[in-house]
């Protein structure tokens, strides 16, 4: 199995370049637990994220919001919106994935007022889709019809997915989404990606709650409830897991020990690393980078 990594910057905006060679999208195929730590990590990005799950079952977490999907059914993730997904149950999930800059989905003529709006609606960070629900079916199968058209890329099929994308959006908005501006939600979310940011850029070091706390401009009770309330951990759990997650990186670079790779994310013991590791990924930070060596996974 190929363990694929998913990079994100330091204020957990993902990486990956979302789109065609001549289209500012993406559309693909992703299986969960091929991915390092067995899901998706936090991130956010820019575009629209339009999910249809093929297989199985998949566990999203998007802002302070937990979706769980089974096979045929979908979501919508708004432009921004921190999300994440696992495969708690191990049913070998398998989803289509779009991902698509707003300017592209309407003419730019339409954009205001039939795009924006809702990027910046406070109550709207996801839909979900019922195929049970008309609205929703149609946007399901453009889903398909979209990922379908890229794979194969038959002649015309950038204006193929133009038509798909208005056809998609057309049913969402149509749906008579009520929208709010909430300052306070907006707040929130900010202060949430302040310290997230903090966080990634710092880990390395000696993290102590007070600066998370900081960095958000909050108290340190204040900090735990947020990170409570959207990540269902504590602040230095969060920082364990961040540590982890960059471990796995450089335990495939055959230069380096597991006692270098500990120092390097911000253990100052190795033994507390193994331990920690462990608990994580139920195996030895060597025993993983023996089976990345031995392409055990791949």
């Amino acid at each position: 199995m190929q363990i694929m990594d998913f990079q994100i910057d330091p204020d957990l905006r993902e990486l990956t370049e979302h789109r065609t060679i001549v289209l500012p999208l993406a559309c693909y195929r992703t299986t969960i637990r091929k991915h390092m730590q067995g899901h998706i990590p936090l991130h956010w990005h820019e575009e629209f994220q339009f999910v249809r799950v093929m297989k199985g079952q998949a566990d999203f977490r998007v802002q302070d919001k937990q979706v769980r999907l089974g096979q045929g059914e979908g979501l919508f993730i708004n432009s921004s919106c921190l999300h994440m997904a696992t495969d708690e149950h191990r049913t070998g999930c398998v989803y289509i994935c779009l991902n698509v800059a707003p300017s592209f989905v309407v003419s730019q003529e339409l954009y205001s007022a039939y795009v924006y709006p809702y990027m910046q609606a406070t109550n709207l960070p996801y839909v979900r889709l019922n195929a049970e629900e008309e609205w929703a079916e149609a946007i399901l199968e453009a889903i398909v019809a979209i990922h379908q058209l890229v794979e194969q890329r038959p002649a015309h099929y950038e204006l193929d997915i133009t038509a798909n994308l208005a056809r998609l959006w057309k049913n969402l908005i149509a749906n008579g989404f009520p929208l709010e501006y909430e300052q306070a939600e907006m707040l929130r979310n900010r202060r949430m990606k302040a310290m997230l940011d903090w966080i990634h850029r710092h880990y390395a070091q000696k993290v102590l709650l007070d600066d998370i706390a900081r960095a958000g401009q909050l108290s340190r009770s204040e900090c735990c409830r947020y990170f409570k309330r959207m990540l269902k951990k504590s602040p230095l759990q969060y920082v364990m897991d961040v540590r982890i997650r960059q471990s796995l990186v450089l335990l495939q670079q055959p230069e380096r020990s597991v006692t270098d790779v500990a120092y390097q994310v911000g253990f100052n013991s190795t033994s507390y690393f193994i331990q920690q590791f462990r608990q994580s990924m139920n195996m030895t930070p060597m025993a993983y980078k023996k089976s990345t060596q031995n392409g055990l996974s791949s």
